[in-house]
This record gives structure tokens, sequence and C-alpha cells, in this order.
């Protein structure tokens, strides 16, 4: 990866849940398919799982899309899984981690933990000189979609 076009975009959101089940719902590659906007998500080589592992998104609206294809390059759970994106409109990195959040207002009781997911893109921008230019566009736009996604995660875990 070129890391001088290397362009970072990140979100984060609190979930009201522990560490471990919070990966389990992150990692959860179809469930993503869930609360990811505009995407479908599945597992391919190895189930998702482990290095070498791959996933597979396919994000759309209405016949306008494309697939990214992934291999997990970094497994560490519960606490932070990396992805290469293997194709030719996204390329680059993808991270998801978990890290322990707050407790609760009844403090370090049993169910009470909460986490933090944080989402972020280490993306090659297409298009070369004009796309890192176009970045800061890309990325606000991006970011917004991100946490649109991360609140629809928080709903799905409310369920």
């Amino acid at each position: 990866m070129d890391s001088a076009r290397t362009c970072h975009a990140e979100a984060s959101i609190d979930l009201p849940l522990d560490p471990q089940t919070a990966w389990d719902v992150v990692m959860d590659w179809d469930r993503q398919s869930r609360w990811m906007l505009f995407t479908r998500v599945w597992a391919t080589e190895n189930d998702g799982v482990g290095v070498g592992g791959g996933v597979a998104a396919r994000t759309s609206v209405g016949a306008l899309g494309f697939t990214d294809d992934m291999v997990i390059t970094h497994w560490d759970p519960p606490r932070e899984c990396t992805v290469k994106h293997l194709g030719t409109v996204v390329r680059g990195t993808g991270t998801f981690a978990v890290t322990p959040g707050r407790w609760g207002v009844e403090g370090p009781a049993e169910g009470a933990g909460t986490s933090t997911f944080t989402w972020s893109e280490d993306a090659v921008p297409p298009l070369g000189k004009l796309g890192v230019a176009l970045w800061p566009l890309v990325r606000t736009v991006l970011e917004v979609m991100m946490r649109v996604s991360l609140r629809r995660l928080v709903r799905e875990v409310a369920r």
C-alpha cells in the first residue's frame, strides 16, 4: 500500500455490551448486512475467521454497486480485526476495534460492562492525485455513512 496516498476515515460508538459480546456481534459478517448502510456482507475463506480468512461485501444503491473482496491480515479477538481490501474500487485496509468502555451506573456488576467500537478505513483513493485532492469531501461522506451504520448497529443490539 502506498502510504503517501493513504487517507484515513474513522467513526466510533459506545455499545451497551461487554467487549467479548461486542466482538461477537460486530464480527458476525452476515449480521453486518443488517446494520451496515447499503451493504451485504458474507464470509468467504475460512468462514471469515483468523488471518487469511476471507470476507466479501456488496455495496450498492439500486443497480449501481461493487463487490469488495477482503482478506483478514490481523486477528486479535476480542480486540481487533484488520482486513485488506483487494478490489479496484476500494483499496487499503479497514479495522474494527473493540475496547472496554465505561461501566454502567451500577458499577462493575455482572453484565454492566460497555465497550467502544471503532471502525476505521485507511483507503488508497482511486484516480491518483485527483482522488487524494477529493479525499476531504469523500471522507466527510464516508464518515457520515459510517456513523449512520454505527447508530443502526446500536439499534440492532438493542433488539
